[in-house]
This record gives structure tokens, C-alpha cells and sequence, in this order.
């Protein structure tokens, strides 16, 4: 029954603090992150009073939980996004999204060698600074931008397409990072090209299936007989997807946010697409989102601050400076108002969804226990990393939401 006392308490806790967050006039999503940072620190604080919340983390339910919650983000903001408009911010939106990535990762490559000590996988420790200032958190984005009503803007459309993008991107540089952890050395061209075609492949066979298949299966549906059966069978191609995406070396959350997309009110009748629409909002808004956002929060770890103050402060002014600064001017090479530009390069600013992926696959391959003995600056590497990744994620919902307003 723990699962119960988990998600009796979360909830209770995310959804006051959402309330307060909402009546200050500032995105739910603010509370909710904020209530986990509170929850966690008490947690840590008085561990044997609460054992259960303690080990959060080793917990593989609320983890398969904390995963939906990510799944059924994406796969919500697919559904409020138009594919039309989608695909005419594609353009721009890559300009950004490479813009977003390359400066960010030569940041966070050139920081790592200037202040890691020298060790045997010293490449990978730098490599891995540079990977996680590269990424975006999309989910973390669609729900801002939603909170805000600006999902639908050409301002949230570029953000989100850029997120996807980088999201994707980020595939190579984590294959790099691997193939350097497991071997010392970064892996060979056919592997990279066999990654960039499986990823090509995938948005091959999804577009096709999306296009061509949805359409058939809606005619379907109109037919069926079944309670339920429309919600069901969106959920069947959004677990289809996914898992087709795992499968060609991709994170699910890709599959989620293109079965969303190609869902559209054309696939089934209007009522019944609105009627699934308010559906999939109730389980993810209100059960599933706070849950996720509640766990970003839950990660955060302040010993870092006391024993490498210094390199935390640094590492979240370049995370912010890369992102607002790279795909800031590139969005405004690609036509958009200084305001427009910054509300992206914020937009772009928040992790915590991949790159808490990165830093738990770097932690169990081992990067932060060389050279012996371990330094406090290797040592709380991870702690830096997941501080970083909570302090944008906190920072972007309410300067999103300045940003946008003064426009």
C-alpha cells in the first residue's frame, strides 16, 4: 500500500501549492515543482520519519508513474498543437533548435575542461557537462506554454518544435557520451550514421502510419460499438508509438507527442475528439503532471551548495546564458521580435526531463568516481547537475510568462 501513501501525500501537497501558484498568477506547474523541493528537503531532513518518501528513488512504481506523467504530457500537447502550423514553424524552428544545442554544448565541453582535475575519463565528464546544457525538457516547455494559453502562438510553436528537435539531436550526443564512457573513446562514423538513419526511419514510418493509417482506424471508430473504445485506441497508438521509437534507439516521449499530432478532430467526429481531449486533460493535469513535476523537485540535493558553491552557480549562468543567448539570436534571424526572440531562448531554457535521463545513466556507468580519491567538484557533479536542471525548470513558467506579457 505504499504507492497509495505516496500519491495520497503528493497529491495533497502539489495541488494546495498549484493553488497558491495559480492565485499569485503564475503557472501551476511553479507550485507544483516548488512542492516537491519543499517535500524533498523536509524528507531529507527527518529521514526516519519518513521512510517511504525517502526512497522515492529506488521506488519503481512511482518511477513507471513519473514516466506516464511524461508520456501523457506529450501526448497532450500533440493534441493542442495544429500540424499545419507546426510544420510551417519547422523551418525556423530548426535554425533554433541547432543554435540552442551547439552553443550551450561548447559551453558546458569548454567549462568541463577547464575545471575538471585530469583523469582516464576525463573526456566523458566534460562531454557529459556539455550534453546536458544541450538538451531541453519539451515536456516541462508544453505545459508552461499551455498553462499561459501560448501553445498555439508562432512563439510556442517554434519553442516546441525546437524542443522536439533538440530532443532529437540530443540522441547523437548521447550516443557520443556512451561510446565514450563504455569505451574511451567516441564511437565510430557507420554507428552515428546507423543512429541518424533509425531516427529518420522513425519519423519515416510514423508520418506514414499518421497519414495515412489514423484516418482509416477513425472511419473505424465511428462504428464501434464499445464504451470507451475512441480513448482506448489513442492510447493504443500512443503506446504503439513510443514503443516504436524506443525500439529504434529514442526516447518514448517522441512517439507520445507524434501520436498527440496526428490525432486530429478529423480522425473521429468533433464531439467525441473534444470529449477525449477534456479526458486526457483530467488523468494528466490532474493526476499524472503534478506527480511528474512533484519528482523533479523530490531530486534536488543541497549538500552541492554547501561543498561546491562556486561550480553550481557557474554551471546554472551558463546553462542560462547558452540557451537564451543561442537560440535567442537565432530566433531573431529568423524574423522574430527581440521580445518573441528572448520568450524563446526562455522558452528553451528549462531541463529536467532528458537530461535527468543523461545524468542517471552517467551515474550508474561510473563517470563521477574518478580519479581516486574523488574530489568534492566529481563527487557532487550529479547533485550540481540536478540543481541546475530544478533552478530552470523553477525559472522558466514565470519569466515565460513576463516575457510574453510585455510583448
Amino acid at each position: 500500500m505504499s504507492i497509495i501513501y505516496i500519491l495520497l501525500v503528493l497529491l495533497i501537497v502539489t495541488r494546495i501549492f498549484g493553488e497558491i501558484s495559480e492565485r499569485m498568477g503564475q503557472p501551476a506547474l511553479l507550485g507544483e515543482l516548488i512542492s516537491g523541493i519543499c517535500l524533498g528537503v523536509i524528507v531529507h531532513h527527518y529521514e526516519q520519519s519518513f521512510p517511504i518518501l525517502s526512497n522515492l528513488s529506488s521506488n519503481e512504481v512511482f518511477t513507471a508513474l513519473t514516466d506516464l506523467g511524461i508520456f501523457f504530457l506529450m501526448l497532450l500537447g500533440g493534441m493542442e498543437l495544429q500540424p499545419v502550423k507546426l510544420l510551417k514553424s519547422s523551418k525556423g524552428a530548426f535554425v533554433v533548435a541547432t543554435g540552442g544545442m551547439l552553443i550551450p554544448f561548447g559551453l558546458g565541453l569548454g567549462f568541463g575542461y577547464l575545471v575538471l582535475p585530469p583523469s582516464a575519463i576525463r573526456d566523458a565528464q566534460a562531454l557529459f557537462l556539455g550534453t546536458v546544457l544541450a538538451v531541453t525538457a519539451v515536456p516541462v516547455s508544453v505545459k508552461a506554454l499551455m498553462d499561459l494559453g501560448k501553445l498555439e502562438s508562432r512563439v510556442g510553436q517554434i519553442i516546441v518544435s525546437a524542443a522536439v528537435i533538440d530532443d532529437t539531436l540530443s540522441l547523437i550526443l548521447l550516443a557520443i557520451l556512451t561510446g565514450v564512457i563504455q569505451t574511451g573513446s567516441a564511437p565510430d562514423m557507420a554507428t552515428l550514421l546507423l543512429l541518424l538513419g533509425k531516427v529518420v526511419l522513425f519519423f519515416v514510418i510514423a508520418g506514414a502510419l499518421g497519414h495515412y493509417l489514423f484516418p482509416l482506424i477513425g472511419n473505424w471508430l465511428r462504428k464501434s460499438q464499445a464504451e470507451e473504445f475512441e480513448f482506448s485506441m489513442l492510447l493504443i497508438a500512443a503506446f504503439a508509438y513510443a514503443l516504436l521509437a524506443e525500439e529504434l534507439g529514442m526516447h518514448f516521449i517522441l512517439g507520445a507527442f507524434l501520436a498527440g499530432l496526428f490525432f486530429r478532430r478529423k480522425t473521429i467526429d468533433a464531439e467525441s475528439f473534444d470529449d477525449i481531449m477534456l479526458k486526457i486533460k483530467g488523468l494528466t493535469s490532474g493526476f499524472l503532471a503534478p506527480i511528474f513535476f512533484a519528482s523533479i523537485g523530490l531530486h534536488l540535493d543541497l549538500v552541492a551548495l554547501q561543498e561546491i558553491p562556486l561550480f553550481v552557480a557557474a554551471f546554472i549562468l551558463l546553462a542560462c546564458a547558452g540557451k537564451i543567448v543561442g537560440a535567442g539570436l537565432c530566433a531573431r534571424s529568423v524574423g522574430l521580435s527581440p521580445h518573441d526572440s528572448v520568450a524563446v531562448g526562455v522558452g528553451m531554457n528549462a531541463r529536467g526531463a532528458v537530461e535527468l535521463i543523461i545524468a542517471d545513466i552517467a551515474l550508474r556507468a561510473g563517470i563521477f568516481s574518478s580519479p581516486q580519491p574523488v574530489p568534492p567538484l566529481i563527487e557532487y557533479m550529479f547533485s550540481a547537475v540536478v540543481i541546475m536542471a530544478i533552478v530552470t525548470t523553477l525559472m522558466t513558467p514565470p519569466v515565460l510568462k513576463w516575457t510574453l506579457q510585455r510583448d
